[in-house]
């Protein structure tokens, strides 16, 4: 499922929690930072210099250089990208209410824009707001007058999803990125380009069995679209001609063997940039987790001559005149808005993220790749955080998604555990992105066998080569990630000692019938369609096998989850009650698929570190 959000809005923890007094002393600190860490995000360049989005204290802003410029109406609707878009003199910004706004640099509402449902990833030319709207049941690409003047017209159709629609800088065209169910966007999708009527539609790549995402044109020299797409076997940023009637032109692509992108699980993604003259290109590379920018010139693309700019993540990049823009961070460096010289050494950061004072006081470590086969023989990789010393207690931290990976971010709840003596393994079973498509695709139809046979592989190999004591291993992980982690207890409950999940899928069945619209068909291809797979639901669902839990498990839940519904983890927890097994639940009144506040988030943490003492490290 939709990985839980890795920048959670908090605000600054007040020094009282009193989950943060129930923390041994050398984590203390570590718990400050979970608590305290606010979150900044999509920055752009405006004609009166950069701004971003802020979070903290449960609510997200846009700021500029003068300060907040929402801060007197609704909060900015996320905090993953998409949320506003600069304007020739001011901004749109997608509200928490899911209307588009209109601002002056001051931040004085100019109008405001309504689709016909939600409305967010806006995109502006001259006196047109081009964005994708949402209801309960379609999603579109629509196009508004900048001054509220008139309806929106929706000019996409026929898909069933469709993001990130951009302009060409002379405004003849638009771009999107469109899929249909029951595909996901990783596992076939389309880019579009047409007129902004709708009119002269042209898909220019991707199809069942491609995936592609964040279209995006030149803004000078040649007429150019760039995207990502993994037709060659790996998410690669590739390069299109658009020709003066409409889309045309060769194809290039990238040729490298490591993504350029990370899956569509929303709108807002900018894992690349133009050069504002049109002639390069920049991107962040993921190398096994770790990432690194490299510059490279457009028309060069297909030799893979690249210049390797920066070490770490770098999210939202914005390519402007006095360099690029961009959140930068990495197991020790706490996110922060920083712009980069693309041509030398220069890195400026204009701000850390809200409580990153906290952080200060800490000393998060660095992790390593390792790697183990699988039964069938399929390298599987992963991130240890902490040392390969069979003394420690190890977890075994199985990220959501599936489709997520194991990237080397700031981590303060791994970074938690490690100095609270554990050592953390954070797997890439098959169905995580980051190693191929192929490898992504490894996992259709087998989800909750192949992931969770990965896993038990390669705490067998950490066992049979000294680096793991077989009494002292947990495993644990949220959503999708909960899910393997049960079934690795219930595969090898000789080897797992107890389970810790947050918001865990337990009931494969139900979750199909009540999950959220985005991923309403993703387990056709995970599990396989209903009803002709029925058996596969029932027989991998941890429900159904309430009986057969041996070890104690945790169970975190949030009372307003969308994803996983509380009701379905209350229903698994009563059955392994009821069954005689030991399970402690807690739910979290206000919490969704991920935890906000900063009670919630110091509270989960010691509960975890408590529990793993009692059952795991005694």
């Amino acid at each position: 499922m939709a990985p839980e959000p890795r920048d959670p809005a908090a605000p600054t923890a007040p020094a009282d929690l009193p989950a943060l007094r129930e923390l041994p002393g050398p984590v203390r600190a570590w718990g400050a930072v979970l608590a305290g860490l606010g979150t900044v995000a999509d920055p752009r360049w405006t004609a009166s210099g950069p701004a971003w989005v802020a979070a903290a204290g449960g609510r997200a802003d846009l700021v500029g250089a003068a300060g907040p410029l929402t801060a007197g109406g609704p909060p900015v609707a996320t905090t993953r990208g998409g949320a506003w878009c600069p304007a020739d003199d001011g901004a749109v910004v997608a509200d928490a209410e899911g209307v588009l706004r209109c601002l002056d640099p001051t931040g004085a509402e100019r109008s405001a824009l309504a689709g016909r449902g939600r409305a967010i990833a806006p995109a502006v030319h001259g006196d047109r707001v081009a964005f994708v709207d949402e209801t309960a049941d379609a999603c579109g690409i629509a196009v508004a007058p900048f001054d509220g003047g008139g309806p929106a017209r929706l000019v996409s159709g026929g898909a069933d999803w469709a993001f990130d629609p951009v302009w060409s800088p002379d405004g003849a065209w638009l771009a999107w990125h469109e899929w249909d169910a029951p595909a996901m966007p990783w596992d076939g999708s389309r880019i579009v380009v047409a007129r902004p009527d709708g009119s002269e539609r042209t898909v220019v790549a991707g199809g069942p069995t491609e995936a592609v995402g964040q279209p995006r044109f030149a803004p000078a020299g040649p007429a150019r679209l760039a995207f990502v797409s993994d037709r060659d076997g790996w998410m690669t940023l590739q390069v299109t001609g658009v020709g003066g009637s409409g889309p045309g032109g060769g194809r290039i692509a990238s040729p490298d063997d490591h993504e350029h992108a990370q899956p569509t699980w929303g709108p807002g993604q900018r894992s690349y940039a133009w050069s504002p003259d049109g002639t390069r290109l920049a991107w962040c590379r993921d190398e096994d987790g770790f990432g690194r920018l490299v510059v490279a010139r457009s028309d060069r693309l297909a030799d893979g001559a690249v210049h390797e700019r920066s070490r770490g993540w770098h999210h939202h990049l914005d390519w402007g005149p006095e360099g690029i823009l961009c959140v930068r961070s990495g197991a020790r460096t706490v996110p922060a808005v920083t712009v980069l010289d693309p041509d030398g050494d220069g890195r400026t950061v204009l701000v850390r993220a809200p409580g990153a004072t906290a952080a200060d006081a800490v000393d998060p470590v660095e992790p390593s790749v390792v790697a183990w086969r699988a039964d069938d023989g399929t390298e599987i990789r992963g991130l240890r955080y902490g040392p390969a010393d069979p003394t420690r207690p190890l977890l075994v931290d199985v990220h959501g998604g599936p489709t997520d990976q194991a990237v080397v971010e700031w981590g303060p709840r791994v970074q938690t555990l490690v100095a609270a003596g554990w050592t953390v393994l954070r797997p890439d079973p098959r169905g995580s992105t980051g190693r191929g498509r192929a490898f992504t695709q490894a996992l259709a139809g087998g989800w909750g066998e192949t992931d969770v046979a990965d896993v038990v592989a390669g705490i067998r190999a950490w066992i049979a080569d000294g680096t793991a004591d077989p009494r002292r291993i947990a495993v644990g992980g949220g959503s999708a990630g909960g899910f393997t982690a049960l079934l690795v207890a219930l595969a090898a409950p000789d080897l797992v000692r107890a389970v810790v999940t947050q918001y865990p899928v337990t009931d494969l069945r139900a979750l199909a019938a009540t999950t959220h619209r985005f991923e309403a068909h993703a387990l056709d291809h995970l599990v396989g369609p209903l009803p002709g797979a029925a058996a596969r639901y029932r027989d991998r669902s941890p429900v159904a096998h309430a009986d057969r839990f041996v070890v104690p498990l945790l169970v975190l839940q949030g009372a307003d989850d969308p994803v996983v519904p509380a009701a379905q983890t209350a229903a698994f927890v009563d059955a392994v009650r009821r069954a005689g097994g030991a399970v402690e639940a807690h739910v979290y009144p206000g919490e969704g698929h991920g935890w906000r506040s900063p009670a919630s988030v110091l509270d989960a943490v010691a509960r975890t570190l408590d529990f793993l003492g009692r059952t795991v490290r005694s």
